[in-house]
């Protein structure tokens, strides 16, 4: 699963779940992030708890769009940490439906 280049979307969804970052999607070592959630799982959040209120601050919309960004492997659902996948798929539940969380799980092959 390769990288992509961030659109002003993802920017801004980032920006949102990360706004200590000032801005900026440029890791410490100067790569731009392939994905977002992943660096907001690994660098960002200091718990599931943490991880959790990050991803309440997105819409529906913009929670559905990462999904969907996800379903055609432009996201990293796998590489979270299985604690923040648990969170993430409540949160699809919540905001979106059980449906899309039941989507997403079998397209990782989550049961």
């Amino acid at each position: 699963m390769a990288g992509r280049e961030f659109t002003q979307k993802d920017i801004d969804i980032f920006n949102k779940l990360a706004p200590e970052a000032g801005g900026s999607v440029t890791s410490e070592w100067g790569h731009t992030y392939p994905f977002i959630l992943r660096p907001i799982s690994h660098k960002f959040v200091d718990s599931s708890e943490d991880f959790k209120q990050r991803i309440d601050r997105l819409t529906p919309e913009e929670l559905d769009y990462l999904v969907e960004l996800a379903l055609d492997n432009k996201e990293d659902i796998r590489s979270l940490e299985p604690e923040d996948i648990e969170v993430l798929m409540d949160m699809i539940s919540e905001k979106i439906s059980n449906e899309r969380a039941k989507q997403l799980k079998q397209y990782l092959g989550i049961v």
